[in-house]
């Protein structure tokens, strides 16, 4: 399976999906009915707001999806903003996402607190408003096999031709959103390439530094 190019930090990070966190709050709110007790995550939902939090695996990609996807339905004109501080993780689960977040007829905004890196990355490139804290920070680069990879030659030349397919897509797909060619983003992809704010808005990673929210 083509998993691709997790950051430095993602064997360290929990897998539980994108909008899991390891303590999340509650909010009381008093209603007509009584005193009823909401998840911070649930919360966000309803102010059209959605956490990529941690590796990109199938789970993140169904919640993520789901969310973009009732939003929608909510209110098909609404703005939607995405959290973003992620390792990335499966080409194929980012590539799911990426496509519901163009599908959608919501305007999407993208917001990268912390790090948004290889395919976490792409996420963030592709909101239709792409902001960044000052300290956050933006990788990009081509994707890479998982664990070891073995069989015959055959089948090792069939990994290495859909390994390069993939890296057209994701080249192709930072060409997009950046207006760079594709040859100068595969340049730049060929290594860990890391953009502080100002520098992801200068590649035309992201739009603009903000410092509130």
């Amino acid at each position: 399976m083509l998993l691709a190019t997790n950051g430095p930090a993602a064997g360290r990070q929990s897998s539980k999906g994108a909008n899991m966190a390891a303590t999340l709050p509650y909010i009381l709110r008093e209603t007509p009915s009584g005193i009823h007790r909401y998840s911070i995550v649930d919360e966000m939902l309803r102010c059209r707001e959605i956490q990529c939090v941690g590796p990109i695996d199938d789970d993140a990609a169904d919640a993520l999806c789901l969310q973009l996807r009732y939003l929608q339905q909510a209110n098909p004109e609404g703005e939607i903003t995405i959290y973003i501080n992620s390792p990335g993780g499966s080409v194929l689960s980012g590539l799911a996402i990426y496509d519901v977040m163009k599908a959608v007829s919501c305007p999407v905004r993208t917001v990268c607190l912390g790090m948004a890196a290889s395919m976490a990355a792409l996420l963030f490139i592709a909101g239709d408003q792409r902001d960044m804290l000052p300290h956050s920070q933006v990788m990009i680069h081509d994707p890479i096999l998982a664990g070891a990879a073995g069989g015959s030659a055959l089948e090792m030349k069939a990994l290495s031709d859909n390994l390069m397919r993939v890296r057209e897509i994701t080249g192709q797909v930072i060409a997009a959103h950046t207006g760079k060619s594709l040859e100068e983003v595969l340049a730049t992809t060929s290594h860990d390439s890391y953009f502080e704010a100002a520098q992801a808005v200068e590649f035309g990673l992201a739009d603009r530094v903000i410092t509130a929210l």
